[in-house]
């Protein structure tokens, strides 16, 4: 036994309870057939002539239905005779290389044989204007080149800046569509002005490139999909505004609180921008957003595969473990980091040995001398917190609450030989 297994050996583990969050949640029944009614649409089809190529812009996040919607919006694109294909929209993710895009859009459900078009990456950009703070706004070539322009993307908070647009359409023009070098320019006030810097470099490629519209998804608590807009490009700015209001009042959260402990088994840029959406955490990478309470002690124990090693969040957590520390990759992460300036996402905290290593040394760190007094929950990730695990002491609290439901008595964690959690990356889909 090594100092670091002797110093954790006795520190007990509470047991903890399933219980299942309940949220309002509107929820479209057939996403394909209302997009399909949204963009035939007069005011949405009379903008697209036979003929016309159009860049079809798809981000890097994960989305709900995101295959199905970029599959159906080529289909009606090409039922009025455009020649439409993709181009990854995802600024720097992807280690910043037009390949790496192309494999997160893949890892997503989304291919040329799905989408059922041509995907043509690039890390080229062109120049078309300069903000008078001096930022650049660039754009694709090959979204450049096109005759007209669609974005698709989730709509909802950002994990690092508060502002009347956030995340989705808005930041996809400014920031996805500009690649590498678009996303370094509109990041480098800082966040602390991308609330204003993202509008301006919108409007500027709104005015200047052949943007049609947007198509604008909005999610309830559970990952579902409670609305899916098609925007005019004119209206998109002030329609993304309404459509966020809607966003954060449909936002989950852990309901139980306050919290001493809490368990993330997997970080993941499908999850949230940032790995960790830090309205579930309470951990915000700056000092521009107020995302609420935040547990004492905060451990990740791993990264999905979809993120490819982008370990963006992990700075966030107080402890972590070898697996997921080995599992990250440099170029991945550090690209999207130099890129948003935000150095905080990736630091290293405490790296565990193994998934009990990290869970104890939280509780040990937490500073509740009682194991079974320590308010502790569990979660698959921060989009996916219908179903969690809270600590026994909790449980009470829990069945009194018209908004939880226990869903059964209280149980041991379940560790490997090598003190590995067997269920990290399906919880959320049991």
């Amino acid at each position: 036994m090594d100092v670091v297994e002797g110093l954790l050996s006795g520190v007990a583990l509470p047991r903890m309870v399933r219980v299942r969050q309940e949220f309002a949640a509107p929820e479209i029944s057939d996403a394909a057939a209302t997009l399909r009614e949204e963009l035939r649409r007069s005011e949405i089809a009379r903008r697209l002539r036979a003929g016309m190529r159009i860049a079809v812009g798809v981000g890097s996040r994960g989305v709900a239905n995101i295959a199905t919607i970029a599959r159906v919006a080529i289909e009606e694109l090409k039922r009025l005779g455009t020649l439409p294909f993709i181009v990854p929209a995802m600024g720097s993710h992807g280690g910043a290389t037009a390949e790496g895009q192309k494999q997160v859009l893949a890892s997503l459900g989304i291919t040329e044989e799905s989408a059922g078009c041509p995907i043509r990456a690039t890390m080229e950009v062109i120049e078309i204007g300069v903000l008078g703070n001096g930022i650049a706004a660039l754009i694709d070539k090959h979204a450049y080149e096109a005759d007209g322009i669609i974005v698709i993307n989730r709509i909802k908070a950002h994990n690092a800046f508060s502002g009347p647009n956030e995340s989705g359409l808005v930041k996809m023009i400014s920031i996805g569509l500009g690649n590498q070098k678009g996303a370094e320019a509109a990041h480098a006030l800082g966040f602390g002005r991308m609330a204003e810097v993202s509008v301006e470099l919108a409007q500027v490629k709104l005015a200047r490139l052949p943007i049609l519209l947007g198509v604008g998804v909005v999610e309830n608590a559970y990952g579902g999909m409670a609305k899916i807009a098609v925007i005019p490009a004119e209206q998109i700015i002030r329609g993304e505004a309404e459509l966020l209001v809607e966003a954060k009042q449909l936002m989950p959260r852990l309901l139980a609180q306050p919290l001493d402990v809490l368990i993330v088994d997997q970080l993941g840029k499908e999850f949230s921008g940032g790995g960790m959406d830090p309205f579930i955490t309470g951990r915000a990478p700056t000092p521009y957003v107020k995302p609420g309470p935040a547990a004492t002690r905060l451990a990740v124990l791993d990264v999905s595969e979809r993120s490819h090693g982008n370990c963006c969040g992990i700075g966030l957590a107080d402890i972590t473990t070898r697996r997921l520390f080995n599992k990250m990759d440099f170029e991945y992460t550090y690209a999207n980091i130099l890129t948003s300036t935000v150095t905080a996402s990736a630091r290293i905290g405490l790296i565990m040995g193994s998934d009990r290593l990290a869970i104890q040394a939280a509780i040990k760190t937490c500073n509740v001398q009682d194991s079974n007094r320590i308010r502790m929950a569990r979660i698959p990730n921060t989009l996916h917190v219908a179903e969690i695990y809270i600590s026994e002491c909790m449980m009470e609290e829990a069945k009194q609450r018209s908004d939880m439901v226990v869903l059964g008595e209280p149980q041991p964690w379940h560790f490997d030989s090598a003190g590995n959690l067997a269920d990290i990356g399906v919880l959320h889909s049991e």
